[in-house]
Formats: C-alpha cells, structure tokens, sequence
C-alpha cells in the first residue's frame, strides 16, 4: 500500500498507524548558516520531565531506557539531517509526551533554510515516503531554539502535532522551561539573551516613535526618573499605579555663530586716501588744502620778459 505524505500546518495534528517512529530533522546548509541540532524531551502527565534523565540531547544521546535516542547527523543529496528515534509502544505509561526540538549553534534560525521535520515508520525501509512533513518557520527570527512537534498519546494510540513554538533562550531556555535542572552559569546566560531580546525589542519600539511609561528609577536614557521638576507623578500610594511620567527636554541645536566685521577695504589704486589726521599729507596729484587765504597772484608778481623768440618779425 501506497503511503502518502501528510502536509502539516502549524497546529495541526494527524494520528499515526505506527508506535515506532523516526523524527528527521532537515535543512539546507550552506556558509553562514548555524549547525542545527536535534533533542526530545519525555514528558508526565504534569508537561514536565520526570527527572533531567529524560532530556535526549547531543550530551546525553540516549535515554536510560533505550528507547529514545538520537543517531548521527548525515548529509545527502537533500541537505543536513539530524534523527531522533522513539519506540512509544514500549515508553513507560508515565511519559505522556514525547517533545521534539531543535536548536541551533553559531546564529539564529533567521539563518536557517528550509528546515523541515519528517516523521517516518521506524520499522519501514530506508526508502519508505514520510508519514507527515512540517516546515517550520521562525517567528521573529530571533530563535535559537524551537519545538518542531509532539508526539503525544490519544487513547491507546499516539498522535503527531505541529507547533513550531519558538525561544530567543536557546536549548538552554526551552529544557529549564519543562523542568530540566541546569547549572547557574547557563542559565544566567539564557536569562541574558532573554534580556538582549527584550531590550532589543523595546530599542525598535522607541526608534518607531512610542512612548511607555516606566516607574521611577533610572530610565533607558540614564535619566533619574523620581518626583522632581520636569517629573508628574500619580501619588496614587499604590507601587503597581504610582508611574512617573519622563518629559525629557528637547535638545536645542546650537545656533552659527556670527561672522567677524569685514575689515575696511584699500582703495583702489589712483583714488585718495583719508588722512589719518587732518596733518596727513593728500595723495599724489591732488592739490593740498589751503591752510589761509591767499592773494592771487601775489603783489610781488612779475611776468618775465618775453624773449626773442615770441617777438613777432
């Protein structure tokens, strides 16, 4: 019989025919693009692990009961591959969920390409078509984890869900979440990324022009934010209601300074010059003031005498 593979969309589920199934993570991978891991997580009744034993990751690729395990990543013609493998016939009737994640290493999901999930019969052939196919997308781009499904027990038979849920926290984020014990430095490392995701997304709120407001304290801009001037509070007594409302002054552009005087041009050449003081001697060429009246010509004035040559012969 001719098995057709089922195209799932993001919450969707179908059942499955068989208990032994094989998760094959797949992607395209190519330079810049982050390695891609693949993990599960067994999970009570509760959404939690019953201990950090049943966390199948590339550190611990194998449950203790052998019946969950993580094989080897292979390349082929398609891309990269990463394979989980579960007998959920056999699983204790305590596990009620089988997660199955993946994480990425070296960047986020943004830089993913075409990762796919394909849930495959585990006692079929190497040849046998896929059972189901969800391509996941990221969410924000951000991610460095994400649940590409769940395989989870409906009655005496088990089912394949769709979820595509994504985290910013990484692996590390996502196993504390279902209650996986991890060391402090980790996790402070996941509360940190957690932390740069916000601040990340609270930087391009601001940058598109929105406001908030924010109680009082240092504000994102290093400003003391309290009841002094410039400041409205609401003075309410209430912590959740007293908020504090920032006018941050509005920065005024310093204004071009002045141009110096011009200084007084020379004139130009030929033309007199203002004397300094009224003694200055007056340009080349130009007659000098007459400092008294004169009598003109002068009593003492004599024509001389015409000579030879004016006298007419």
């Amino acid at each position: 019989m001719t098995v057709m593979t089922h195209a799932m969309l993001k919450g969707s589920n179908v059942p499955l025919d068989t208990a032994a199934v094989r998760a094959v993570l797949r992607w395209t991978p190519g330079s810049g693009v982050p390695d891609v891991d693949a993990s599960a997580l067994l999970l009570g009744p509760s959404g939690r692990v019953r201990s950090d034993e049943d966390f199948v990751f590339y550190n611990q690729p194998r449950h203790p009961s052998g019946l969950v395990r993580r094989l080897p990543k292979k390349r082929d013609s398609k891309g990269l591959t990463d394979t989980v493998e579960a007998d959920l016939g056999s699983l204790d009737p305590s596990v009620d969920r089988v997660v199955i994640a993946a994480s990425s290493d070296g960047g986020t999901f943004r830089s993913v390409s075409d990762l796919r999930i394909l849930l495959y019969d585990a006692t079929a052939g190497p040849d046998a078509e896929a059972l189901a196919l969800f391509s996941v997308t990221a969410e924000t781009g951000e991610e460095t984890a994400v649940i590409c499904g769940e395989l989870y027990r409906r009655g005496d038979g088990w089912k394949f869900r769709a979820v595509g849920q994504g985290y910013p926290t990484g692996l590390v984020g996502l196993a504390t979440d279902f209650g996986i014990s991890v060391d402090e430095d980790a996790q402070d490392a996941a509360q940190e990324a957690a932390q740069a995701a916000q601040s990340a997304q609270d930087g391009s709120q601001e940058a598109q022009g929105g406001f908030r407001e924010v109680p009082g304290g240092q504000g994102a801009s290093g400003e003391v934010q309290g009841a002094t001037a410039g400041t409205v509070a609401s003075g309410t007594g209430d912590p959740d209601l007293d908020l504090t409302v920032v006018h941050t002054p509005v920065p005024v552009p310093p204004q071009p300074a002045m141009p110096p005087p011009m200084p007084d041009r020379a004139p130009a050449y030929g033309y007199p010059q203002e004397p300094a003081n009224a003694a200055a001697a007056p340009a080349y060429g130009y007659p000098q003031p007459v400092t008294a009246p004169e009598q003109n010509p002068a009593p003492e004035f004599r024509m001389p005498p015409m000579g030879p040559q004016f006298v007419r012969s």
